[in-house]
């Protein structure tokens, strides 16, 4: 059986599930939009607690260092992604979309953003067990805010006034925690300064994720594997020798494919505004997660600051509530997104 076919099993799965328990009647009653929401919403939850659950996943790989579960993520996912893509019978269609390539910009373009994706999967696992969790959650918080300004300043998009409010917000929280730390941790910058660029790149392109992401991996394997060929060859033994820690990468690349593949399957379910406020479970997720599990520092002194970047938040989310309200039906939209 194709892994499209086990998608369609494990959604049709879902549906039926969720008939036999005590939910709202849109799930019987209401028209294939309506259920089609249901599962984009259900596909979103899932998506952030597979996010979330990665976020501290290299808790439980010691001895292995933030970086080499990085390292062995990178191999995973490769592994599983091109296995999924042959499998299912899609990896000629994404090769195609790269012949369509032809000059030199074009590739250019292509392989501009890929250190960027790179970096930050770095991060999203090294942060956990490094101390700067809940400054990398934090990021993610700030991300939605910084693709609103970017698309204010790059696409000349008009905001709103609960978005200039959320941007205030933000920009306030930010200054304050700058003046009562006397910097700004720069794993917070990283993350809301370089993803939205790695966005908008794509965008520009008209690269879709899946393909964006088979390039970036694939071109970051063989690195991969020298590195734990001359680099850390007593690493590439250990875990060789390890029968639980294959078991572990292994179940690491598959829950990466997962979390990912059912987060562009919720966007291509849900209107922009329903995605776009779904995102916010992840950071919450990580926050939560960093501060309770993984025992990174959160000083009370912090919480004016992030107050203020939480308020920029909920006006975001209002302006989308607020949005949905105006329009009695809002199109479907395909947005993909990688963490």
């Amino acid at each position: 059986m194709s892994i499209s076919m086990l998608s369609n099993v494990f959604a049709n799965a879902l549906a039926t599930t969720a008939s036999r328990l005590p939910l709202p009647a849109i799930w019987t009653t209401g028209n294939a939009q309506q259920r089609t929401l249901m599962l984009g919403v259900s596909f979103a939850i899932l998506s952030n607690i597979l996010f979330g659950v990665l976020y501290a996943y290299s808790s439980f790989l010691t001895p292995l260092s933030g970086t080499q579960v990085f390292i062995w993520r990178m191999l995973a996912m490769w592994a599983v992604l091109v296995g999924y893509l042959l499998v299912s019978g899609r990896l000629s269609m994404h090769i195609d979309k790269l012949r369509a390539l032809r000059s030199f910009k074009q590739w250019a373009w292509l392989l501009l953003p890929t250190p960027i994706f790179l970096s930050q999967l770095w991060l999203f696992m090294w942060a956990p067990v490094n101390g700067q969790g809940v400054q990398t959650a934090m990021g993610y918080f700030l991300f939605p805010l910084m693709m609103v300004v970017f698309g204010c300043l790059l696409f000349g998009e008009k905001l709103s006034r609960l978005q200039w409010l959320a941007v205030a917000f933000a920009a306030v929280g930010v200054f304050s925690e700058i003046i009562r730390t006397q910097s700004v941790s720069w794993a917070t910058l990283w993350v809301c300064g370089t993803y939205p660029i790695y966005y908008i790149v794509r965008r520009l392109q008209g690269i879709d994720a899946i393909t964006g992401m088979l390039v970036d991996l694939t071109l970051f394997a063989p690195f991969a594997l020298g590195y734990l060929y001359f680099v850390a060859p007593s690493n590439l033994v250990m875990v060789a020798g390890s029968g639980f820690l294959i078991m572990m990468l292994v179940g690491l690349g598959v829950l990466s494919i997962l979390a990912m593949k059912t987060n562009i399957d919720a966007s291509q379910m849900l209107p922009v505004n329903i995605y776009g406020m779904m995102s916010y479970i992840e950071p919450a997720l990580l926050f939560i997660l960093a501060v309770t599990v993984l025992g990174n520092p959160f000083e009370s002194a912090m919480i004016y600051s992030y107050g203020l970047i939480w308020l920029g938040i909920a006006c975001l989310i209002a302006h989308g509530i607020k949005q949905l309200r105006a329009r009695k039906s809002v199109p479907l939209a395909i947005k993909g997104q990688v963490a």
